[in-house]
């Protein structure tokens, strides 16, 4: 069984995880970089086309095929793990417990300063399935929830249909650059990862555009410990096992925050088998 690397000495760690990248056919999709998990919009790329010689090469927008791939392979993907479905591997059961535990520390704020009970306005920017979205408007609040692909924000409509809820939670499908409106709190989680550096600032700004009070995102944060794994994870043979994941400093992050008015008021770090992720909750100075 794969050992949790992340809570070992480095040098055992980085050998579990070449263990893992071998033995577990999905590991390789958590460290390391590729055009498949990226889940908005960047600018194009090039990229080798499906079906034509080796070395042939392309320009590819990458907003099509991030959208392409959630409507298909990765929403078959995406939509297991983050369900009760028992056809998960053990890299895979890593990701959903420890998204999830993002997730319930959200949910922890919100459930502490009665925000949520209170009816107020949320937007889940990259919903996916609404493991976020779905618990915030059990809570009492008003949801907007958008994702880029169609299947993910059609289930997450499928999920919250079948449950009887306190608020209110609409999906759509959307990019987070074309989000609009004027929303209590604004909500990212653990979807900076699919942004180029050179793309986090002027996306984190977009969305603080919309947010009236708080913001709460999350990303992987920049070590060189975790720049490792990724890197070892590129290193795995085989099709579709490495996907594109961007590390980001925490330092500019909260740059980017701090430049559109807004202060890191709490904040946590979730660390686990393959997936690791900083939670900022920033409020606007008024």
């Amino acid at each position: 069984r794969f050992v949790a690397c992340l809570r070992m000495p480095a040098s055992k760690s980085l050998l579990a995880a070449a263990i893992a990248v071998v033995l577990v056919p999905d590991a390789a999709a958590f460290l390391a970089p590729s055009a498949g998990l990226m889940r908005s919009g960047v600018s194009a790329r090039s990229t080798c086309v499906a079906g034509r010689a080796p070395g042939l090469r392309m320009v590819v927008d990458d907003k099509t095929e991030v959208r392409e791939y959630f409507n298909t392979e990765g929403f078959n993907r995406w939509n297991k793990i983050y369900s009760d479905s028992d056809e998960v591997n053990v890299v895979q059961m890593q990701i959903r417990n420890n998204h999830q535990i993002t997730v319930d520390k959200v949910l922890k704020w919100v459930d502490e300063d009665g925000t949520a009970a209170a009816g107020t306005t949320f937007c889940d920017a990259g919903c996916g399935v609404g493991t976020l979205a779905i618990p915030l408007a059990g809570l009492g609040a008003k949801v907007r929830a958008s994702d880029i692909s169609k299947s993910m924000a059609d289930e997450g409509a499928r999920r919250a249909a079948s449950i009887e809820l306190k608020g209110e939670v609409s999906f759509e499908t959307a990019d987070l650059e074309s989000l609009e409106g004027k929303y209590d709190t604004v909500t990212c989680i653990d979807v900076l990862i699919h942004y180029p550096t050179e793309k986090m600032d002027e996306m984190v700004g977009h969305l603080c555009n919309v947010a009236d009070d708080r913001f709460i995102i999350s990303f992987a944060p920049y070590t060189w410990f975790y720049q490792a794994l990724k890197n070892l994870g590129s290193m795995a043979p085989g099709p579709s096992k490495a996907t594109r994941a961007y590390l980001h400093a925490e330092a500019d992050v909260v740059a980017a925050l701090e430049k559109r008015g807004f202060k890191v008021a709490r904040d946590e770090m979730t660390a686990g088998n393959f997936y690791y992720s900083r939670l900022l909750e920033a409020k606007r100075i008024k």
